[in-house]
């Protein structure tokens, strides 16, 4: 194999010079140059696998070179150096296209594992057998609508960078998936993918799930341990339901993720990690920013580019083609003959809206294959909720959601609101019973907050019911 070549483009020869030392040592072959004009004469001539580039040239800026080689050579990498603390120049050079960024003053360790990651990339890209193998190979997104379609080839893109993605989509939706996918097909595949649901981990134990700890730190902590992000060093880590983060966790977050370090709990000095960051939430990030639940600055160094991931409903030429793949799993798991859908069986499924997407189009597969005879499903296998009767319930019922008053009321008063209150559990087992108990479909269909409903569930002891 030929030596890889990395181009520096730097008006200062100070700095040009202790970049091409650091990347003769790691074996690598270097150009140099210090205008955005010789920096361009260069890339057709040499061809590099690989460009850094500082923000500020004598006739222009990095954000040239990144445009020029997104636009004439976008399988070569390009990566930016910023001046310390010049956050927002790092994130704009992202969604232009550069493929990760450096601050200065430079940490070379930060810098030699940013090089080896990008190179890996320009293998990658730069290899036609690969390529085509790569194209050759199964995307695990199953779908042919128009939208999974362009989400397919907004992750191709995406795989190519190191900017943080945050996917949204309403629960079902295969946000997991999708982030999978982007690490898969990137050149961190070969490292792990680490998902975290934040809003299962304790609070009093997140630090030390997200950064480590030492041993004898906190009770307990009877042996060192390294943290999520130390687990997905090289690789990608997954912050699943990023917006149950509490505030306190999300500050110590937004300093890792932007100084590319952590601290563990006991400890005395930083550590340098090399994660990639994606993110996702069912919620709607920007209102809870408006709400001051989630921090405006961490919000912007995870929202660098959003990718959005379409219900199930929007996608129904899917449906079917989503049901033969589920039913020939369930068939495979359970080594019964292929299960199949009769006519009116497929016609329900086209006519139904699946509020819990492609989780819940699975679950009604699975039940409906344990129901049904000769391995034929027939509609009232399929258990689909009428949703009209619960939707009208619910539209007359929502002006009565807020928590009642119980004060100043007569006997007769008392007597109504606690019928009212009864009314009200019923109907929201009615609404969970309609949607299998997805509680996020649940609150929609009643028109309240998820967190409205999780309160109400807990109030009427619904948990146990």
């Amino acid at each position: 194999m030929s030596q890889q070549r990395v181009l520096v483009i730097d008006d200062e020869p100070d700095i040009r010079e202790l970049l091409e030392i650091t990347l003769l040592r790691m074996g690598l072959d270097t150009v140099t140059a210090g205008t955005v004009k010789d920096a361009m004469l260069k890339i057709q001539e040499f061809k590099p696998d690989l460009c850094l580039t500082d923000m500020r040239l004598p006739d222009g800026s990095g954000f040239d070179i990144v445009r020029y080689i997104q636009r004439e050579y976008s399988h070569i990498p390009v990566a930016v150096i910023t001046a310390y603390g010049s956050m927002e120049a790092a994130v704009e050079a992202l969604k232009a296209g550069a493929y990760d960024f450096v601050s200065k003053p430079v940490d070379l360790t930060k810098l030699r594992d940013l090089v080896q990651t990008a190179l890996k990339l320009s293998e990658k890209e730069g290899s036609a057998s690969i390529r085509s193998s790569k194209k050759g190979k199964s995307c695990p997104i199953l779908g042919e609508s128009t939208s999974i379609a362009q989400l397919k080839t907004t992750i191709a893109k995406l795989a190519r960078s190191q900017a943080p993605v945050f996917v949204h989509g309403e629960s079902g939706s295969g946000k997991e998936l999708v982030a999978r996918q982007i690490h898969q097909q990137s050149p961190r595949a070969s490292a792990p993918f680490i998902p975290v649901n934040c809003g299962a981990i304790p609070e009093n134990l997140m630090e030390s799930e997200f950064f480590g700890h030492k041993k004898g730190s906190f009770t307990g902590a009877i042996e060192d341990k390294i943290g999520l992000f130390q687990a997905a060093h090289h690789g990608t880590l997954f912050l699943d339901e990023v917006a149950d983060l509490p505030l306190g966790m999300q500050v110590k977050l937004l300093r890792a993720v932007q100084e590319k370090a952590i601290k563990p709990v006991g400890g005395t000095e930083e550590i340098a990690v090399d994660s990639r960051i994606l993110s996702a939430t069912h919620k709607d990030l920007e209102a809870e920013v408006a709400s001051g639940r989630f921090r405006q600055d961490l919000y912007y160094r995870l929202n660098v580019i959003k990718l959005d991931v379409p219900p199930l409903r929007e996608r129904e030429s899917d449906v079917l083609l989503l049901a033969d793949y589920f039913l020939t799993l369930i068939s495979s798991r359970w080594q019964l003959p292929n299960i199949i859908l009769s006519v009116t069986a497929k016609q329900s499924l086209a006519n139904y809206s699946f509020p819990g997407n492609v989780r819940e189009l699975e679950n009604i597969l699975e039940r409906a294959s344990t129901l049904c005879d000769d391995n034929i499903i027939q509609p009232e296998n399929l258990q689909l909720p009428d949703v009209s009767p619960i939707i009208k319930t619910a539209e007359t019922m929502q002006t009565k959601f807020s928590t009642p008053d119980w004060s100043n009321l007569t006997a007769s008063g008392f007597n109504q609101m606690r019928g009212l209150q009864s009314n009200e559990k019923d109907l929201i087992l009615q609404a969970l019973d309609q949607t299998r108990w997805n509680r996020t479909a649940a609150a929609k269909l009643l028109g309240m907050t998820f967190r409205q409903l999780r309160y109400r569930i807990k109030k009427y002891g619904l948990d146990q019911a």
